[in-house]
């Protein structure tokens, strides 16, 4: 082969490596958090061969729960999230573009195309972000879908977090059936009573409101305002309210130990709950009703738009935000629903949404690549590699 014919060779193959106007990555797609929606979203991309990587944090919104309920198929005695997540890790396992990154994701920022690949010229729009993990190392990927979750934000009353997700819950589909028809307590304040009194009132019929002080006139005439038969509500739901603030919840009985199995397992927690005056009030369970809080910090370093604390996906379709790119799934996005079946359903969505998405950047980028005419390619390519082999082979000849 003569140089010149060499360096048609080498120009050749530049040409070809200049239409894949793709930039590279590590990923097709980085999944934050490895709870059911994060672990749906993996399994969604991974059964149309996406290259895609789960970072999982083991931190997990249903971590304290004893057990999973209302997940068809895996619903029932002695079934916690940890071994739904175990069997979802092994089943998702087996497809070969799957990698699990057992590392939390401190930050990720978008990335400009000229950054990454100074020479190239894209014929498509697609992004790319980068993502750094806790021990400093860093991934590219084309796009994000966040499974960050929420946290419960939990008053500091001694006993409670202690014993969060075992006889004490915030989700009745989740956990209240099986304290159903035991004296059950409400945590919460006055203006979101309601509410968790209509979501129990078919489990339970001796209910108690422990409203922690705030029953104070001004909320009572907003609630009226709000609600005008609130009152008459509760009562039909044998519902009290106790204003009395509470000092500490102790545990009497532990109802992971104390059930019954031939019931449908219901399980007989027992309280005691502690006033800063008067008598104690002995309970079976309660449901919660308290804030929430994003658990990751990065919706914030994305500058992601926002509703009501969580990540907003009610603009876009498919679970997209407001950043392009980047999915929200599970529990930290805005769609109003907060249990493992949604968050499953979200992941799926993200999924299908996200690699047809890309899909579609492949073929335009493919299309693109079939519109340049060769002598175009061939010209740009020159001006990428410059005339180094020339101006060596005319040396050479001297």
């Amino acid at each position: 082969m003569t140089p010149k014919s060499f360096y048609t060779f080498l120009l050749g193959l530049a040409t070809l490596a200049l239409a894949a106007t793709l930039p590279p990555t590590d990923y097709d797609v980085i999944i934050v958090g490895g709870g059911p929606a994060g672990l749906s979203a993996l399994s969604g991309f991974s059964r149309v061969r996406r290259r895609a990587a789960l970072f999982d944090s083991h931190e997990y919104r249903n971590g304290p729960t004893r057990e999973m309920h209302d997940v068809i198929g895996n619903d029932g005695t002695r079934n916690p999230p940890a071994k739904f997540r175990a069997l979802a890790r092994e089943q998702i396992s087996r497809y070969d573009t799957a990698t699990f990154i057992d590392r939390e994701i401190l930050s990720i920022e978008q990335q400009q195309l000229a950054d990454l690949e100074p020479n190239l010229t894209t014929t498509t729009t697609t992004t790319v972000f980068r993502a750094t993990d806790a021990t400093g190392a860093s991934y590219t990927a084309r796009k994000i879908v966040l499974g960050t979750g929420l946290v419960d934000v939990l008053p500091t009353t001694p006993g409670l977090q202690e014993s969060f997700g075992k006889g004490i819950f915030w989700c009745p589909w989740c956990d209240g059936y099986e304290h159903r028809d035991q004296p059950l307590g409400i945590l919460g304040t006055l203006p979101h009573i309601v509410s968790s009194v209509l979501e129990i009132s078919t489990l339970n019929t001796d209910i108690i409101a422990f409203v922690n002080g705030s029953h104070t006139e001004p909320a009572d005439a907003a609630l009226t305002l709000q609600t005008p038969h609130w009152k008459a509500q509760l009562a039909a739901s044998n519902a009290r309210i106790e204003n009395r603030t509470i000092a500490a919840i102790e545990r009497v009985q532990d109802g992971g130990r104390v059930h019954d199995d031939r019931a449908r397992d219901q399980q007989f927690d027992v309280f005691r709950v502690r006033f800063t005056e008067g008598e104690p009030v002995l309970r079976n369970a309660f449901l919660t009703n308290f804030e929430t809080a994003q658990r990751s910090r990065i919706p914030a370093q994305l500058g992601l738009d926002m509703k009501d604390g969580k990540v907003d996906t009610s603009v876009y379709s498919g679970m997209r935000t407001s950043v392009p790119g980047v999915f929200a799934v599970g529990d930290c996005n805005s769609d109003g629903s907060t249990n493992v079946p949604h968050a499953m359903f979200s992941g799926k969505r993200a999924a299908v949404y996200g690699h047809v998405e890309m899909a579609r950047e492949e073929s335009a980028a493919a299309i693109a690549k079939r519109g340049l005419s060769r002598r175009a390619m061939e010209k740009e390519t020159e001006r990428i590699i410059g005339n180094e082999l020339e101006d060596l082979w005319d040396r050479a000849k001297v």
